[in-house]
């Protein structure tokens, strides 16, 4: 229990002090997974709702492995990834493990399915609708989309919003093909499990509490937006 207590009282000091290496930890995991959130977004949207407004074969088989890849392991997603980058993979002259750019693929690679499967739902379910709505009113194509992706607008933040909880929470990918480097691919996630393994786990816990603070803060928004929407 003492440890819980001092926990939370270091993550108050870290925050208040501006502790230089924590911020640097914080401003890194942001900056990996708000860029792979933006990669993963442009193209699991657009995919999602292709994939609920056309039918092509083997759709359903697709959809089917969309969602199996929402729940891949991270640790499978990272080893895969380093094998491709490796030396003698095929991508290995590129040079990227252990880089914050890999770390980015590895995270798109993990919340494009995420993305891609929540669109898919949220679109599937007004698909119908606004097609006749469109049709009565004489939309254009152009007036048609913009009317889709506003009636969505509360499905995509919840996509959106699931994949940055998942890649600014995950550890296994980034660990592989990151490796924890100092000052270039440690991030919160990864900088709590090095400070457990040297049993520091004050301050392990007190990386958590503002790794939570930041799930918290984005989850907030959602909220808000989804009272705002319903109201």
């Amino acid at each position: 229990m003492n440890i819980i207590i001092e926990g939370i009282k270091e993550a108050f000091r870290l925050i208040f002090s501006l502790d230089a290496e924590v911020f640097e930890v914080v401003l890194l995991s942001l900056r990996v997974s708000l860029t792979s959130l933006f990669a993963a977004g442009i193209g699991g949207i657009f995919l999602g709702i292709l994939a609920s407004k056309y039918s092509f074969p083997l759709k359903h088989l697709f959809m089917r492995f969309i969602y199996t890849l929402m729940g891949m392991p991270p640790v499978l997603c990272g080893l895969l990834v380093y094998i491709l980058f490796m030396r003698r993979g095929p991508f290995g002259s590129l040079r990227l493990n252990y880089t914050g750019t890999i770390m980015i693929i590895a995270q798109i690679l993990m919340i494009l399915p995420i993305i891609i499967g929540l669109t898919y739902n949220a679109a599937a379910e007004k698909q119908e609708r606004i097609q006749r709505l469109s049709k009565t009113l004489g939309a254009s194509p152009a007036q048609t989309m913009g009317l889709f992706l506003f009636e969505l607008r509360g499905g995509l933040v919840v996509a959106l919003v699931s994949g940055f909880s998942r890649a600014i929470s995950e550890v296994g990918a980034v660990m592989i093909v990151g490796g924890n480097i100092d000052g270039k691919t440690r991030v919160m996630t990864t900088y709590i499990s090095q400070l457990k393994g040297m049993g520091e786990y004050e301050r392990a816990l007190a990386v958590g509490i503002i790794l939570l603070l930041i799930s918290f803060m984005v989850n907030t928004v959602l909220y808000r937006f989804q009272r705002e929407k319903s109201g």
